[in-house]
């Protein structure tokens, strides 16, 4: 009978690596459960301000709680980002629905599919840019987040955490003293309108020097803001 031959180091070490592997998977992925319910209290950071502080860049934040910014500016991002915010539970699947037949037939939308609950669980836990694997992983975080935290909460966390200028500005409050010099709770209509419509892309977009198209589409979305009722009821 033959002798098995004895293991090398890698063999006997392999298998414990890809457990360890795994046990780190894992907990990355089931991270932001843990997390989520705390931030119904619990001031987040994105991970975009994250990554600036690690690469030692300017971050710029004052956290405003929603009640001491001007109601018009919770309003205007809604109109701009998620009209259906108040209805759906944190997935807009219509809309969903036709940003795919869009891109399906080679037609352009004005705005991507994503809510603002997707756009909360991308900026609290996920990376920017266009990605199938972080849709897989936003889909199911948006659906926890609208579960766990009150509508008015993750508006006032979105709030405070978005991008809101090109040099590390986050949360409306920096974004409106760069942008008007005035802070978030004395934006007029049309100011924040015009900060709204900046959301998509603060680094090209600018509300300090607004160009025709962008003064048009915050002309769009303050009517949008003022025709649409209902538009902010879950966070009035």
């Amino acid at each position: 009978m033959s002798e098995t031959p004895p293991q090398t180091s890698l063999q006997r070490w392999l298998p414990w690596a890809v457990k360890i592997m795994a046990v780190g998977i894992a907990f990355l992925l089931l991270l932001p459960y843990a997390l989520t319910p705390l931030y119904r209290v619990v001031d987040p950071v994105s991970t975009l301000m994250l990554w600036r502080w690690a690469k030692r860049a300017r971050v710029e934040r004052m956290v405003t709680p929603i009640d001491h910014m001007a109601p018009i500016l919770p309003r205007s991002v809604i109109a701009a980002e998620d009209q259906r915010f108040c209805s759906h539970h944190g997935i807009d699947f219509d809309e969903l629905g036709r940003v795919v037949k869009a891109e399906t037939e080679g037609a352009r939308r004005p705005r991507g599919g994503s809510s603002i609950t997707q756009q909360l669980a991308k900026n609290l836990f996920l990376w920017p840019g266009r990605s199938y694997v972080r849709k897989a992983l936003e889909m199911p975080l948006a659906l926890w987040i609208d579960l766990v935290i009150p509508k008015r909460r993750q508006l006032e966390i979105y709030l405070n955490i978005a991008e809101w200028g090109p040099n590390g500005e986050f949360g409306a409050e920096a974004g409106a003293r760069r942008a008007f010099g005035k802070p978030a709770a004395a934006l007029s209509a049309p100011k924040a309108a015009l900060l709204a419509a900046t959301l998509p892309n603060p680094i090209r977009r600018n509300a300090r020097q607004p160009s025709f198209a962008l003064r048009r589409i915050a002309v769009t979305y303050a009517a949008r803001a003022a025709a649409a009722a209902g538009i902010d009821r879950c966070v009035r």
